[in-house]
């Protein structure tokens, strides 16, 4: 009779378990609310600036096409190709911790910011190079907006970076509570707009 108890209550929690796991997570806002309101206030900003560069381009349109011919199409390529190869990573890393918290959840946030030193170091080849050329800030105001824009976004991602290196010094932790994993996520929440924002300078630079 004993053992008959046993199995039904093991029957029982089995089935409970079960149910539980088949019923959806709950959805919420990924990160903290002072994020989205960073987020927002920031896509604001670079608005202003997107403006700013297509009213040069209104009205220097030769200058501004002709200036336009001398980027490195392939570094700009190979730049956005390494920040949306890292938001990939850090967003499967984001996954892992809510999901399966272990030894990969460091693994692909470490990938990600890797990307993002990759995205350094080639953004300043550009520069190098440009700069080494002859050309620079004064040389005409197309270049002044490339390297003042450019420039600024650079120093979002140098902040990214911090971010994520924030993030997986939280991932590392042997449990992640709910407002570790809202830190991670705060993160990663920044690290895609740093992507979104170089896909506009990107469009507006290098393929108008």
């Amino acid at each position: 009779m004993n053992e008959g108890i046993t199995e039904d209550r093991y029957n029982s929690v089995k089935e409970s378990a079960t149910k539980a796991s088949n019923q959806p997570q709950e959805k919420h806002i990924p990160g903290e609310i002072g994020i989205w309101l960073f987020v927002g206030g920031d896509l604001l900003i670079f608005s202003a600036f997107f403006i700013v560069i297509a009213l040069g381009y209104q009205e220097q349109a030769e200058l501004f096409d002709q200036s336009r011919t001398t980027l490195d199409m392939w570094v700009g390529v190979l730049n956005t190709f390494f920040l949306l190869t890292g938001s990939w990573f850090v967003a499967k890393g984001v996954e892992s911790c809510r999901t399966n918290h272990g030894v990969a959840s460091t693994r692909y946030l470490s990938l990600g910011i890797a990307c993002g030193l990759l995205f350094v170091a080639n953004k300043s080849f550009e520069w190098g190079l440009k700069i080494s050329n002859g050309v620079n800030p004064t040389t005409n105001d197309f270049f002044m907006y490339f390297f003042v824009f450019t420039g600024i976004h650079l120093v979002h991602v140098l902040v990214g970076l911090g971010v994520l290196l924030v993030a997986r010094s939280v991932s590392r932790r042997p449990t992640l509570r709910d407002k570790d994993i809202r830190t991670i996520e705060s993160g990663a929440t920044f690290w895609h707009l740093v992507d979104l924002l170089w896909i506009a300078l990107f469009s507006l630079f290098y393929l108008l």
